[in-house]
Parts: structure tokens; sequence; C-alpha cells
């Protein structure tokens, strides 16, 4: 019994058994398409709801969605986000965020943020190549959000569709973005459905 294990182990060492089993493995995979591309000339195709830069949008006629309601700074879990709000002096009761800043080293891309927006001021874009020498670079200010909400404004706009947020007609709009009126002299015509 002794000499029968023996023999086979010194049998399994002459005909490089383990050397052929790995052969076989490797044969097996040489004639598969391979499955990882090459990333700096192949980019990945990304869903809608990929959850990237963040990024301030406008209305279509070039105004400011953003209303300075801070919802997205109290909503933030890592405390990245901080809103000053400043009131309009030509429209009163109307107020706007005179500075707006987010700090992506802290953020967590949860989407809480956007999910508090009442106006549908921020978005997710699919943009996520954030590499840089200095990290003060990844402080982003409202120039800058305003800069990636134009240049990835299509993403930006899929990302609230496919969330819910926003829904892609005329009728959705006019009851979404109704503010209340002021006191002294309307600033926009009343919706449809309160006339």
């Amino acid at each position: 019994m002794k000499v029968a294990s023996v023999t086979k182990k010194i049998l399994h060492a002459i005909l490089f058994d383990e050397i052929w089993d790995a052969m076989k493995v490797t044969f097996k995979h040489m004639f598969h398409r391979p499955i990882t591309f090459q990333y700096p000339r192949e980019q990945r195709q990304i869903p809608d709801t990929h959850r990237g830069a963040l990024a301030l949008l406008r209305y279509d006629d070039g105004k400011e969605r953003c209303v300075g309601c801070d919802l997205c700074e109290a909503a933030c879990p890592s405390r990245c986000i901080k809103v000053v709000s400043a009131e309009d002096k030509s429209l009163p009761l109307q107020r706007y965020a005179s500075e707006f800043y987010i700090d992506i080293t802290k953020c967590v891309f949860c989407g809480y943020c956007v999910e508090a927006c009442p106006v549908n001021a921020l978005a997710m874009t699919k943009l996520y190549e954030f590499s840089t020498h200095d990290k003060r670079t990844l402080l982003f200010d409202k120039k800058r959000l305003y800069e990636i909400g134009e240049k990835f404004l299509e993403d930006g706009k899929k990302y609230l569709y496919a969330h819910g947020q926003e829904k892609n007609s005329d009728s959705s709009r006019e009851y979404r973005y109704y503010f209340p009126q002021s006191v002294a002299k309307g600033t926009q015509p009343p919706p449809k459905h309160l006339t």
C-alpha cells in the first residue's frame, strides 16, 4: 500500500499533473471574448440612475431654479453642502442662493439633497472622474456647479426623470413650480388649476 502511494506521487511529479491541470484552465479561457475594457479609450455605458457629480440646473428661460431654502443642506448626512440664501430686493418674498458650496471629498453621493429639493434645482450627473493634484479644487462653488449643470444638462434631467422627481411633460411643471405670490404685486401668473 505504501509502495503504491509513493509510486503514484513520483508518477505525478514526473508528469507535472498540476501544470497540466492549470494549462487546461488556461486553454479553456483562451478562446473566450474578454470582458474587461480599456478604461481611458473605452468608456463604460452608465445608466441614467447613476449618482455622479452634483449640478445646479436652471429653468428653460435661463433663470436660476435654486430658491435658497437650505433643504438640501439639512438633508445631507455628511454635511458637505453649505447654502447662503438672500432675499431678492426687486421681488418681495422671493429668495435665491447667493452662495452655494459642495465639498465633493465629503460627499457620499446618496442623493438625499436631490430628493429634498422642492424645485429640482439639484441633479446628479454621470460625471465621475474627479482626479486632481489639489484637494481644494474639489470644493465646488455655485459657478462651477452651474457649469457642470450646463455641460451635463441632459444627464441631470434623465436622472430626475428616472427617479420620479420630475416628469417629462408641460402639465407636470405647472403644478410643481408654483410659489406663493407677493401681496403687493404678482410675480408670476397663477397656474391654470387655480383660475
